[in-house]
This record gives C-alpha cells, structure tokens and sequence, in this order.
C-alpha cells in the first residue's frame, strides 16, 4: 500500500458531522495578539519560531489556538496540527506526528510523496501502518537505528512544506505526550531556531497537571533554556470577561443573582462557564460551593438531553479514551446505521463530541473522563470487551489501544501479546521509555493464572524487557526484573529459556556495581546453551566475552570473541557479530595505535550492520583511550559523535551513551570551561542513577564556586547522594571528593576524614583496596589536612600526623599495584601520584614536623607542572598558590606574586570563590572584615584575613618563626604583620593583643 493510500485508510465516512460556527474570542485580545506576533504572523520575512503555550485544563488554550488558526491562515500561513491523548500506560509514541502525516498526506499528497522518496523512514509514521494489519520490524536492532533517520524525515517533510508557504505547527495537550514526543519535538525546536525555514511551532500543556514528578516538567524546563523559546501563560479570565462570555453563551437572559453565581463558580475557567451556561440550571446562593466537588454531575446534565442513541455513543466513546476513530466507534456502539447517524449527530449537536476528520473526540477530557467515571463497573468491561472484539476484527487501532481495553476487559491473554507486540512497534521507532511500559506490564500479565502461555518465548519477553529499560537509564531495575523472572523460572523450563535469562542478567548486572561474579555467571549461561540453538549460542558468547575483556582476562576475551565472531558471521548475524568484533578490537593489551585503529574499524563496521549498542561502545572505548593520554580535545570528539547518536536514536541515557555525556561533562570541568560543563551536565530529565552521575561532577564545580555560607549546602547535596554509591562507583568517587572540599572549607577535618574513610570502605568493597581513585581521593584528604591544620592546637597538629602516614600509604598503594595491562600510566594518574606527595609534605610542614623547603618547592613544582601538562585547569591554579605561598615562605616574593596572580586571573574566570581569596591575600589585599567585606563599621578592627590568622596562632603563643612555617610565609612577613596588630588593636605587646582579641570576640570567627 502507498503512503497516500494508507494515511487515509479509515479516515473519510460517508457522513461527516458539520461543527457549529466558532464563536468570536472573548477576553482574550491582548493574549491573542501577543500570541500572533510571538509565532510571527506579521513579519514579513518570517524565520523559525518556538512558543510554548500553558494554562490549567479548561483555561481556553485550545479556543486560543483556533483564533490564531484563523489568524495564520488569514495571513497566508499553512497550518498543520497534532494532538497527544491520554493512553495511560499504553503509549502510541509519536501520535501527533502521524496525524500531523496525514493531514498533510491529504491536503498535499505529491509533496509527501517526494519526502518520502527520499526519507523513506517518513513511512513509519503514516496511520496505516500503526493498525493491527500493519507489520511490525522483526529485527532486534530497530529499537533505535531509524530514530534520527526519522527525526530528519519529519523536520525534511516540515522543510519542503514550508518551502512552499510558511508554516505554523500546532501540537496539543503535550501533557500527555509520550517520551518520544518529547524528544521529536526537542530536535524541531532546535532546527527551527538555528534554521532559516519558515517554521513557527507552538507546543501547549495543562500547566496544572505538571506535578513534581511529571515528565514534561523537566522537559520544558529544558526548553526554555533553548535561546529563542518563547513561553506564553494563559490565565483564568477576568470577571468581565466571564460576564461577556456568559452573554455570548447563553439563550435567554439571565437574571443577575444567577450571572452572580457563574462568575463566582466558574472562577474565570472558560469551560467551567461553558458547562454551567451549558446547563441551564440557576447558580443563585451557591457560589460558596467548591467548583470541583460536583463539576461531573454538572458536566453530565448535559447527557439528559440526549436520546438513548446518542447517549449510547458517548458512552461507547468515553470507553475508548479522548478520541476514536468513527470506524471503531461505529463497530463497538452495535447501533444500526440510522441509529449511529442520528446518535452521533445528536452529541455533536450538543456540543459533546467533536468531529476531527475521520474522528471524533470529547470536546473537554474533563467531559468524557466524567462520562467514563459515571459508568457502572460491568458496563466498563463490557464495553472493553466490545472494542477488543472490534480490533481484532480489523477495525482501526494500534497494539496498544488493543492491550489497554483488552486489560479492562479482563483479557489477559489477548492483553498480553498486544502488550508485548506494542512494546515491539515502541522499539521500532525508539520508545525505550514505552516499550519497558509495554513488556512490563506484559510481565505482569503472566502470572495471571489465566493466562495460557503457548508458543510465547518468556524468555525474549524478558530481556527485551530489560534491555529496553537499560536503554532508558534504568539499569538498576533491568537487573532487578530479570534476576526475579529468572529466579520464578520454572523448573521444567526450556534449557535456552534460563541460558538467556541467566546471560540477560548478567549484562545488566555489568551495567551496574552488583558483587556479582559475571565470569562465573556467563560460565553458567554458556554451559545452559543447548546444542539446537546457534543463536542462542552466539549471543551468549559475545556476551561472556565483554565480560571477560572488562574483568582483564584478555586471552580467554579474544578466544570466546573469535568464536562469537565466528558463529555470528555464519549465521549471518549482523548485530552480534559487530559486538563480537567491538570486544575484540578493544582489548587493552594492544599498542594505543593498533588499538584505536582496530576500534575504528569495529565502529564502522557497527554503523553499516546497524548494531547502535555495538557502535555506542566503540566510540566510548576509543574516547576513553584518548582521555587515558592526555588527547582531551580527540577524546570530546569521540565522546561528542557518542552522545549525537545515543540522542538520534532515542536512547540518551542508555549505556556508553550516556557514560560519554558523563565523560565529556568532567573533561569540559577539567579544561576550565565551567559553563559547558554545567550544560552537559545539567542531570534534568535523567533517570535516578544517571542523574546522581551528572550530579556528583556538577558539584565539584559547585563547591568550589560557593562563598562561604554556601559551602556547607553543597556539602549536604553531595551528602544526600550516599544511598547511590553502591549502585555506580563513579558517584562517590566525585560526591565524596566534594564533601571532603565542603569539610576543608568550613574546618572541618573530622568531617574529611571521615568522608574519605566512607568511600574508600564502599569502593574497596565493590572492586578492591587499591582502586585507581584512591589516588587523588587520598591527596583531596591530605589537601584538607595541610590546610585546616595551622589553626589547630600543637596537640592536634601533633595527632594528625597518623593520618597524614596512612593516607600517603594509601595513595602509594596504589601507584605500586596498578596493574593495567597495557602498561600505561596516564598523565593524570602522574600527576595526582606527584600531588600526592606535595600534599603530604605540605600536611608535615603544617603540623610541625620539619620539611626542606627546597624539597617542598621541587615538589609542588612538580605537581603543578603534570597538571598543566595534562590540561587540568583548576588543579593547576591550586596548585600555583601552594607553590606562591612556599616562594613566599622561603623569601621569594616576586615569585610569589607572580605566581598567585596567574592562579587569580583562573579563579577569577572558573569564578571559583577559595582560590580567588587565597590569590588576593597574597597579593596583598587589604582592610577586609572577617566576613570578608570591608570594615567601616563603628569600632570594628578593620583586620585583613591574613591578620585574623595570626592573631589567633599569637593567640596560642606561637613564635614568628612557628607562624611563617603554618603559613606558608616568610618570618619577617609575619614580624609585618604582628606589627600592623598591634597597632590597630592599641596593644603593647603579643600578650596584651590576645587578651583584647578574646575581650572582642575575633578569636571566634
């Protein structure tokens, strides 16, 4: 069947009800004119447009967007328009842009047709091919391939519309769009923005159905972000305007008591005034009455005026949700042809349903989800039953709408395949999101002991179940659902059924920290692989051989690999053989060249078989490698064309997809470019595991942007994302980091310590003791001793000095056991080993212990130099003060400055607040308060930072000598500075200053 004759299959009757006239638009002039202009109706040149629409259900947004209708079409415009509607749990993905198809396809068949030559992908959007009768792609790695291809033939087909007349897009009730809505309609915002076509797209909501946890509300808070997006609010109407539209509306003259208490109940709601009008009933004395508390036996009086007939039809129609197609309809209300004429008729007549081409829907949702609710209970599953029948029979549908009524109908056998072939058809065009909806809910359907399981393979159901919440981030649940079918696996089951369960576990149990012995569990599944079943085999094998390649046992890798590979290719199995290929092409044993180049090969073999996880790996694994050595800006490159295809194919957050967004979020952290970073970072919409992912390196940049009442917050956010550390070791790695940072700042050492004591107990107990981030986990530890230490006791300085021993041996520990098998060690591995060790003599040097301060300089000279040579912007401005403050220590003061003013102009870029101060005290600011603003208060001493320090170390009785070495500053700087006190504190000597600074309170501070 053609394009043009499948979108229009089942869309023309032989009748079709004419709507009402549309009544003029009250109250609404100036939101109508502020709407027309933000979409471009009077700009001569009209260029690409985005508004977002809102207001509560009701508000008029739909009646808004008819006015502007007309207005656009008044003004030489094309418009095109798509609803999403409410499925619940059953998802048709990308609904409004298959209607948005087939208006086009029968306002301009010959323009569709051309777009679809060349996009051919355009064809798995048309309403024919979304039916029962429609088949349904059998291969595995469809769930995201076409995805872009789709995207690209929908902007495509918007393009050569609007080529010929510019265009306004609507898009409706985007509340109940599904996932794969949202994110078409993500990348049309952007082409529209950046593009030169005219096209002016509109997107509206019920902005009072965005609860916290709603999916569009992250959504659109990312849309706004977008430059250009424009964001309009429809209000409630005025209490004149109210009183002009009950005029408008209303047959007779109402008396004022009666216009009284409809203004009052209707609290500006354009239907809520509707349907009061509507009635006829008086509204007199019961405007104290709460609107919402009876709004449906308001809204069903006006089904009293309908025949049996009609009423039969609404009710037939409230069944099927907000619209039905007039085939299905006609089919489930069992009326004759008169009968259903004359019916439906009737309810548009009286304003309950609308016409819409081949379909009709309620003209509110609240007014047919108040038509369902007044249902009984045996005539909602009689009337399921009546539409599940009707699909079945050929009657226009999708899988979805077939597993919905056939659930409420108490069909759990039919219930179950359409739910597993709607999950199927979600995959087909990158609804990882709806698809898991589908197969879980098509796992729940199998335990009904009703359920008559035949020749269904509950295995597949399964895994494809899991994989498709592992391509929506959920990896953690993939497992969970696996390892539960697989243990309620029945004794008596088929030996491929528990091979593939136990091998489907087992990857997503690799997606995740789990404790699990995945060599051990992919042994099993290869042993449970039956003889008569290659494929099988196939897979099991390629899944065992990533195992064994993330686990370093590279020579058995490459021999189960081969053989993967092998049996793939005879089979003719294009998606397995490029992940068999993937694995083998990236074990690290081989020199970086001939390892890049085999990757390179493996990915390109991956995109021509369409195997995209396959792809995805190739390209993070070879970005990874760049990153090992230093390549930052190939490595974004890499971890960049990652991230492009994961988002094509509708899978951002699936596995090495997302973990390059993660990648190139912390190499923009790393480089300095702090706003990119945030973008990329920027955890909004992500599932919970990727988000606290996001989140943990965000906060690195976080704390160290803070001021200093802020610190403490962001230590508690980091704090807060404890309970996910033994979900993905990368999250404390950073999160932990930033609290041991919160800590430092606030002086808090107990509080460092123990943080680094945490992770270190969770991470040695997911991998092992000497986990390559205990490295600079260790010196991020012994940074916050050398730092908080000058202000402590002598007796505390002194009991530090065990911890200072443990975690240098911590961090050397595991600079001797690394043991990667390619022998190399990075240059930010070199550089944290050398950090470590100017850490720990700095921590010495703090707590007293005598240090040369030529080693201490050669030191963090050393440190600062693999920093920059690694690209490490922040770390080496950190850096570059410690060795300012040794220069200074040691009399070098000209060094010193210039070294601090260096770090200055990158702290005060990154705008990282410590390391700003840090730079000006060295610099030699001056007349700054304890709070750190100047002091001009009456009485206050306008003492300087610095000053504050050593008056509270002369406090403690400690020499010039003591002082200069905690602080890293020369004696005769110190003898300066004990000097300037003196004077401003009006005291005699050392022992008299102290005493004034505790009479006034700036010891405290």
């Amino acid at each position: 069947m053609s394009l043009v004759a499948a979108a229009t299959v089942g869309v023309v009757r032989d009748h079709e009800p004419v709507p009402s006239p549309r009544r003029p638009l009250v109250g609404r002039d100036a939101e109508l004119a502020e709407f027309a202009a933000a979409v471009g109706l009077d700009d001569p040149a009209p260029a690409g447009r985005v508004v977002l629409l809102s207001g509560d259900a009701g508000v008029g947004k739909t009646r808004l967007l008819f006015a502007l209708r007309d207005r656009a079409v008044e003004a030489g415009r094309r418009v095109v328009a798509g609803h999403c509607l409410d499925f619940g749990d059953a998802a048709l993905a990308y609904l409004p842009f298959s209607e948005v198809l087939g208006r086009l396809v029968a306002e301009s068949p010959a323009l569709v047709a051309e777009v679809a030559e060349s996009h051919p992908t355009l064809s798995r959007l048309q309403p024919g091919r979304r039916t029962l009768s429609a088949e349904v792609s059998a291969s595995p790695e469809a769930a995201g391939l076409d995805r872009g291809e789709l995207f690209a033939a929908v902007w495509a087909l918007l393009e050569r519309a609007a080529a010929e007349t510019p265009l306004l897009l609507v898009v409706e009730d985007c509340h109940w769009a599904d996932r794969s809505t949202r994110d078409l309609l993500s990348f049309l915002f952007a082409r529209a923005l950046v593009g030169e076509a005219p096209i002016a797209i509109v997107a509206s909501y019920r902005s009072d159905d965005l609860h916290r946890r709603h999916p569009l509300r992250s959504q659109v808070a990312s849309w706004v972000r977008l430059h250009g997006v424009q964001r309009l609010h429809l209000d409630r109407l005025g209490d004149d305007a109210v009183r002009a539209l009950v005029g408008q509306l209303a047959a007779r003259p109402i008396a004022e008591s009666e216009l009284a208490g409809i203004v009052a109940r209707a609290e500006g709601n354009a239907f809520f005034v509707e349907e009061l009008v509507g009635t006829g009933a008086a509204m007199a004395g019961d405007s104290d009455r709460a609107l919402p508390d009876d709004l449906a036996d308001v809204l069903l009086v006006r089904l009293d005026r309908l025949d049996d007939d009609a009423r039969r039809v609404v009710r037939a129609a409230a069944a099927a949700g907000r619209r039905v197609d007039d085939d299905t309809l006609w089919a489930v209300c069992g009326l004759t042809t008169e009968q259903f004429e004359s019916g439906i008729r009737a309810a548009v007549e009286h304003h309950v349903l609308v016409p819409d081409g081949g379909r009709y829907t309620f003209r509110h949702a609240l007014l047919g989800e108040a038509v369902y609710d007044d249902l009984l209970p045996g005539e909602r599953t009689a009337l399921h039953r009546t539409y599940v029948e009707a699909l079945r029979s050929g009657a226009p549908g999708t899988a979805a709408e077939l597993a919905r009524h056939a659930r409420l109908a108490h069909d759990p056998d039919t219930a179950l395949r359409a739910s597993v072939r709607a999950g199927e058809e979600a995959l087909a065009v990158g609804g990882p999101e709806e698809a898991a909806q589908h197969l879980l809910t098509a796992l729940d359907l199998l335990t009904d002991p009703r359920v008559e399981v035949g020749d269904l393979d509950v295995s597949k159901v399964v895994v494809r179940a899991g994989e498709a919440l592992a391509a929506a981030g959920h990896a953690v649940r993939a497992a969970e659902v696996i390892g539960e079918q697989l243990r309620r696996l029945p004794a008596d089951a088929p030996a491929s059924w528990r091979a593939r369960l136990t091998m489907g576990w087992a990857e997503a149990l690799f997606l995740i920290e789990s404790g699990v012995d995945l060599v051990a569990l992919t042994a099993e599944a290869v042993a449970l692989v039956p003889d008569d079943a290659p494929r099988l085999r196939a897979k099991v094998l390629a899944g065992r051989a990533r195992v064994l390649a993330a686990y370093g046992r590279f020579e058995e890798a490459q021999a189960v690999g081969l053989e993967a590979l092998a049996l793939a290719e005879r089979l003719d199995l294009a998606d397995l053989a490029s992940e068999a290929a993937t694995t083998v092409s990236g074990l690290r044993n081989a020199p970086p060249e001939v390892l890049r180049a085999a990757l390179t090969q493996a990915i390109e073999r991956a995109e021509s078989d369409g195997a995209l996880h396959a792809e995805l790996r190739g390209r993070f694994h070879l970005g990874r490698n760049h990153e090992d050595h230093g390549e930052l800006d190939i490595a974004l490159q890499h971890f960049g064309a990652a991230i492009a295809r994961a988002r094509a194919a509708g899978v951002p957050w699936a596995p090495y997809g997302f973990e390059s967004r993660w990648q190139a979020g912390w190499i923009h952290m790393v480089r300095g470019e702090w706003s990119l970073a945030r973008e990329v970072l920027d955890p909004q919409g992500a599932p919970r595991i990727p988000a606290a992912m996001l989140a943990s390196v965000r906060l690195l940049l976080e704390v160290e942007q803070a001021a200093d009442d802020e610190v403490a917050a962001v230590g508690e956010r980091a704090r807060a994302l404890r309970p996910t550390w033994t979900e993905e070791g990368a999250i404390p790695i950073s999160s932990a980091a930033v609290e041991m940072h919160a800590a430092r700042r606030a002086g808090d050492l107990p509080a460092a310590l123990a943080a680094y004591d945490a992770v270190v107990e969770v991470l040695s107990a997911l991998w092992r003791p000497w986990f390559s981030a205990r490295l600079r986990l260790a010196a991020t530890a012994l940074r916050a001793v050398g730092e908080v230490a000058p202000g402590l006791s002598a007796a505390e300085r002194q009991a530090l000095l065990p911890d200072i021993d443990r975690l240098e041996a911590d961090g050397r520990m595991v600079v001797e056991r690394y043991d990667d098998p390619s022998g190399h060690w990075g240059p930010e591995g070199r550089a944290w080993a050398l950090r470590l060790q100017a850490e720990a003599l700095r921590a010495r040097w703090a707590v007293g212990v005598e240090v040369d301060p030529v080693a201490l300089c050669a030191a963090w000279n050393a440190a600062s130099a693999a920093f920059a040579e690694f690209g490490h912007v922040p770390e080496t401005a950190a850096c570059d003060v410690v060795r300012a403050r040794v220069a200074a220590a040691t009399g070098d003061l000209a060094e010193a400055r210039r070294l601090a003013a260096g770090a200055r102009a990158t702290a005060e870029r990154l705008g990282a607040v410590q390391l700003l101060a840090a730079c000006d005290e060295l610099l030699g600011a001056r007349g700054v308060s304890a709070s750190g603003s100047a002091a001009s208060g009456p009485g206050e001493v306008a003492l300087t930072h610095r000053e504050r320090e050593i008056l509270a170390l002369v406090a403690e009785g400690r020499s010039n000598g003591e002082i200069a070495k905690a602080l890293f500053i020369s004696t005769k700087t110190v003898s300066v500075h004990v000097s300037n006190i003196l004077g401003k504190l009006g005291a005699s000597g050392r022992t008299e200053a102290a005493a004034i600074a505790r009479r006034r309170g700036l010891l405290g501070e």
